[in-house]
């Protein structure tokens, strides 16, 4: 499962969304990797550093992280996503990040597995820009820097801000944790590869 593919060249045998989690078990692709929809790809942005990453969705609905990591003014894709907030490690605030979850349903969230993206992956809009005015980091140092903090990163959905609650939405970055372990089976952390070196997303519609 792959990005949509560019207007004009339609894909043959549409399905519905998401096919993606139904056919990762025992799928590979040539080299033996695990299969996972690829959601989303570009950089994370903390301060003056941008770290190239690659989101595949774990479980919930593909549509909330396609309708939600848009730019808000003009609904275009995103390259970059910079985290501006930080929420504690504390049980209650874990306990609120599970109660939102529920509360939207199972067409209200999305859950992604965040993991290192090429270093040169420059072509969309927008992070190309994002290297030249900060410094290029490996994700494992941005894993590093939460886990330091006890904190999940916070990016307010859709960049830019949105009037409009029902197509808004908060992505909670969290590093690997006793949280973030629950939303992983073994073809996530086979993809992950290394314990320090990926991110779980959490995509809640409509959340403050």
């Amino acid at each position: 499962c792959q990005l949509p593919p560019a207007r004009g060249r339609p894909r043959r045998q549409a399905r519905p969304r998401p096919p993606c989690k139904q056919q990762q078990d025992g799928a590979s692709q040539a080299g033996g990797a695990p299969k996972l929809c690829l959601a989303w790809q570009g950089m994370l942005l903390l301060k003056n550093s941008n770290f190239p990453s690659n989101m595949h969705l774990l479980q919930g609905d593909l549509g909330v992280a396609s309708s939600l990591l848009v730019e808000g003014a003009t609904g275009g894709k995103v390259a970059q996503l910079k985290i501006t907030q930080r929420l504690r490690l504390d049980q209650p605030k874990l306990d609120e990040v599970n109660r939102r979850i529920k509360v939207a349903g199972p067409n209200g969230y999305a859950i992604l597995l965040a993991v290192p993206g090429a270093s040169d992956n420059r072509s969309a809009a927008g992070a190309g820009e994002a290297a030249t005015t900060s410094t290029q980091r490996p994700l494992r140092n941005l894993v590093s820097y939460l886990k330091q903090k006890q904190a999940a990163g916070v990016i307010s959905l859709p960049v830019g801000g949105n009037k409009d609650k029902e197509n808004s939405g908060v992505l909670h970055a969290f590093p690997p944790c006793d949280f973030s372990q629950q939303f992983l089976d073994s073809t996530a952390k086979a993809l992950a590869k290394s314990e320090d070196d990926y991110l779980v997303m959490i995509i809640v519609r409509g959340a403050s």
